[in-house]
């Protein structure tokens, strides 16, 4: 787990457990940090999709990091709507510390 990017990232902070939903995805994000880029992503990310996992870390760094996971029917459709949006994202839905810990 040392050279896992969301455990050391995110899931380290994090207490909880899985939500209990079919179809959940979790997605990594970075986007360009500045005042207002939250709000932006979240407004870009849109509505359509019941969000079971929001983890957002921001610590000074020239880019903020937010993971997400979303309950989804149609992931294609979904990572189209991800691509226009032009931040780097990945599926880590099958990370294993996202296994794991969570």
């Amino acid at each position: 787990m040392s050279d896992n990017s969301i455990a050391k990232t995110h899931i380290r902070y994090m207490v909880g457990g899985r939500a209990d939903v079919g179809n959940e995805v979790l997605y990594r994000f970075e986007f360009p940090e500045r005042p207002g880029a939250l709000l932006d992503f979240l407004k870009k990310i849109g509505s359509d999709w019941n969000i079971t996992l929001f983890h957002y870390r921001n610590y000074g760094a020239n880019f903020g990091r937010v993971l997400i996971g979303l309950q989804v029917d149609d992931v294609q459709n979904i990572e189209s709507n991800f691509d226009e949006l032009g931040y780097f994202y990945q599926n880590e839905t099958n990370n294993k510390a996202y296994q794991y810990f969570l």
